[in-house]
């Protein structure tokens, strides 16, 4: 099978954040495929609502033989794994404290722009220089060029952006 390049951002901001990102980190690399590279782990300001508890910060890069919707579906449940359930997902029916003009995307974590803490969270950012465009997955992710939390850490394992 082909291996794909696939670029995952992943912050918390509940619990030990260090070990919700080391953990995620793991079970990406025993569930979806080998971890290559490994950004440095930033502390960062919430974006898109307000929160006392600051995000810790990474993006990894992976090989992986799994498609884009597997991607997804195996990110997913690493969320639920570690502790992420329904009131820590972006919620879809108000708008709260939205910082971007671009919120009303049709990307199911940030429609609408109601954001609330999480013990983690795995976007999936790149698949090699593949687009998808589906209601639920999109790809490349659409705000990440207006997220430092996220550029940060993908320009320190890559020369590309």
């Amino acid at each position: 099978m082909t291996k794909h390049q696939l670029y995952l951002g992943l912050g918390s901001n509940l619990g030990n954040r260090e070990w919700n990102l080391t953990e995620a980190i793991r079970l990406i690399g025993e569930r979806i495929g080998e971890v290559i590279r490994q950004s440095s782990f930033i502390e960062t300001e919430p974006w898109g609502f307000q929160s006392e508890n600051s995000f810790m910060n990474a993006v990894i890069l992976c090989q992986t033989e799994k498609t884009p919707r597997e991607v997804l579906t195996l990110t997913q449940q690493i969320e639920r794994d570690l502790g992420k359930c329904k009131e820590h997902a972006t919620q879809r029916s108000q708008i709260v404290n939205c910082k971007s003009s671009n919120c009303k995307s049709s990307n199911s974590k940030s429609s609408n722009c109601k954001y609330a803490d999480r013990p983690i969270d795995i976007d999936i950012l790149l698949y090699d220089d593949w687009t998808v465009d589906e209601p639920d997955l999109k790809i490349p992710h659409p705000l990440m060029h207006q997220r430092d939390f996220v550029m940060i850490p993908l320009k320190q394992i890559t020369n590309t952006f």
